[in-house]
């Protein structure tokens, strides 16, 4: 697919360029004067014009989105109008003769339902009105027609017909990509939804009987332990945001801590080295926490012996380093390998896979987990976040590398 989607984008701006603004441009060779030839120049300012055009349609076909581009579209084509549409309503006209909305609606059922193009004369009672003509192309995404558009001019054109059908098919591929670029936002959601389901039986439960049994022998203690469970809990649940700060994860994990040390008492000991300047480094929510939980669940539980778990967090350039280490039991390797290939259900390795997948997703391959380890050897953990990513941001979702 993306192979396709490559080939498609070289192969129609060009067309384009040695079209329309080769047309429009080479009247005109004595302005270019330093720029090179006329048509490197016409190459230059489509290519540059379709640039601008393409954020706004990385979002999707909505009213805002068309809104945004269509201006640079109609430009592109060199048209006296042009209008985007989805299935129901025009989104946008941009030019003159918006009165033929209506009449353009109604000749859009036969294409949207064939994704075949047309051209028709429009008709209209206003003598100066400056278009008489319509080319319709259907946008499809994955071979569903999502919309049209329909590119308006004083008379009918050949050449008009085959551009749109060109900028069409170029507007198609950048709907499919925002479709992409949904498609894996829902699946980031849903293995957060995943990891905050193993979150909830491992966790919730052993906390709150923890805190039952303070109830009568020490109210204070009970009361403290709960207002740490109501702040880790409102952290792991919350709806907002795909990524979080450092500071605010190794909150939420000293909030883990507490309840865990309330649990296995001076068993656990924990060491923190945390370099000051790598607080504010964003990273994709809920990241480290089940790296922490899965120290617990190997140092602690199903043996009587104490556990050592150190979290370092480093300054290293373009990267901060973060590297979670346990005196455990360890894993054997190979076994470690299946888990994080999802070959084999994790029976203490909560989140090791989503946690590794979502930091592949987010910063490519060469920044998955880093995992030491073997059997009765501890387990020793790095991850590396790069401090500036491009769609890493606090406040908004992710957006493609």
């Amino acid at each position: 697919m993306s192979g396709f989607l490559a080939g498609l984008l070289v192969a129609v701006l060009p067309l384009l360029a040695a079209g329309f603004w080769l047309g429009r441009r080479t009247a005109r060779p004595a302005s270019l004067a330093g720029l090179g030839t006329p048509v490197e120049h016409a190459t230059f300012e489509t290519l540059h014009t379709a640039s601008l055009a393409t954020p706004p349609l990385r979002a999707g076909l909505t009213e805002e989105t068309a809104r945004k581009s269509a201006r640079k579209l109609r430009s592109l084509l060199g048209t006296d109008a042009l209008c985007l549409t989805d299935r129901e309503q025009v989104l946008v006209w941009d030019g003159v003769g918006a009165h033929h909305r209506t009449e353009i609606m109604e000749r859009l059922t036969g294409p949207l339902d064939t994704g075949r193009g047309e051209a028709f004369p429009l008709t209209c009672d206003t003598p100066d009105c400056a278009v008489r003509w319509a080319v319709v192309a259907p946008l499809t995404v994955d071979d569903r027609v999502h919309g049209a558009l329909v590119a308006c001019a004083p008379r009918e054109s050949a050449v008009l017909v085959r551009a749109a059908g060109e900028v069409a098919r170029w507007v198609s591929v950048q709907l499919e990509l925002a479709d992409l670029d949904q498609s894996r936002t829902r699946l980031i959601e849903a293995e957060l939804r995943a990891l905050r389901a193993q979150i909830s039986p491992h966790f919730i439960f052993n906390s709150l009987a923890v805190i039952a049994s303070f109830v009568r022998t020490d109210p204070e203690r009970a009361r403290e332990l709960l207002l740490e469970f109501a702040d880790f809990t409102r952290y792991s649940f919350r709806r907002h945001g795909d990524f979080t700060t450092l500071a605010d994860e190794l909150h939420a994990i000293d909030h883990y801590l507490a309840l865990v040390r309330a649990r296995f008492g001076d068993r656990l000991s924990v060491t923190l080295q945390i370099a000051p300047e790598v607080l504010p480094v964003a990273l994709p929510f809920l990241c480290l926490q089940p790296l922490v939980e899965n120290a617990v669940k190997h140092g602690l539980e199903g043996k009587a012996d104490k556990c050592h778990i150190q979290i370092t967090a480093q300054d290293a350039g373009a990267e901060a380093l973060v590297v979670i280490e346990d005196d455990g039991a360890g894993m054997d390797p190979g076994l470690l390998r299946r888990i994080l290939a999802r070959e084999v259900s994790p029976t203490g390795g909560i989140g090791l896979s989503n946690v590794d997948d979502r930091l592949r997703q987010v910063y490519g391959d060469d920044h998955g987990l880093v995992i030491e380890t073997a059997a009765g050897a501890g387990m020793k953990i790095t991850v590396r976040l790069p401090k500036y990513q491009p769609g890493v941001h606090l406040t908004g979702r992710l957006t493609p590398r």
